[in-house]
């Protein structure tokens, strides 16, 4: 088991922690992060773009003139789509774009960043992190204590103050043990977990 320092919101350390193998030692598996980090971005695409092929276009129900002896071309509705106000080929049309991944990849993927974060030095293990009161400058106090510039930071539960704190600044998410997310720990440098946050981890993942 690896150990890793612990340290307290003003940035000093305080004890050390014993990481779980199974979860911060794991194989790093790179397709199964990157397919993650796909399914992630493929989910925020809302899939609602339409537009009407010469079948949906109103109008257009008759020859524009008869087929011969015109000297024009033959036309058979003036809803095709080289005519104005025609239809569009191969037109869009509503579709989700969401990709399936197995429960096991997951957590092979998650398990994978864990690694990679704690083998590159960009895991901190915070003691704790409470506010008293609801200030922003609290959270950016904290972050420049640990030395987090652009960190995800995670804890367990949803505690108000803590998360109000957090909301304004653009350099660092929060999130809950229960809604990780691979693609905001792999966007952002340093990865951040209170020691209770660490243990719920080994407890879901080990």
């Amino acid at each position: 088991m690896a150990n890793v320092e612990v340290v307290n919101m003003g940035g000093q350390k305080v004890g050390t922690i014993e990481l779980a193998d199974s979860v911060f030692a794991a194989e790093v598996k790179q397709h199964l992060v990157h397919r993650a980090v796909v399914q992630h971005l493929a989910a925020l695409r809302r899939g609602t773009q339409k537009a009407k092929t010469r079948g949906e276009v109103s109008g257009g129900g008759r020859k524009p003139w008869r087929q011969k002896g015109t000297g024009h071309a033959r036309q058979g509705s003036t809803r095709a789509p080289q005519w104005r106000h025609g239809g569009v080929v191969f037109a869009p049309t509503p579709r989700c774009y969401k990709i399936k991944m197995n429960p096991k990849e997951k957590k092979a993927a998650l398990k994978s960043v864990f690694t990679e974060k704690l083998q590159n030095g960009n895991l901190i293990v915070l003691d704790e992190l409470t506010f008293g009161e609801i200030k922003t400058k609290n959270m950016v106090s904290v972050l420049k204590n640990i030395k987090a510039d652009k960190a995800y930071v995670v804890i367990v539960g949803n505690d108000k103050n803590v998360v109000l704190s957090c909301r304004n600044l653009p350099e660092m998410k929060l999130s809950s043990t229960g809604t990780l997310s691979i693609y905001d720990m792999m966007k952002y440098n340093k990865l951040v977990l209170t020691k209770d946050a660490v243990k719920a981890i080994e407890e879901v993942y080990a």
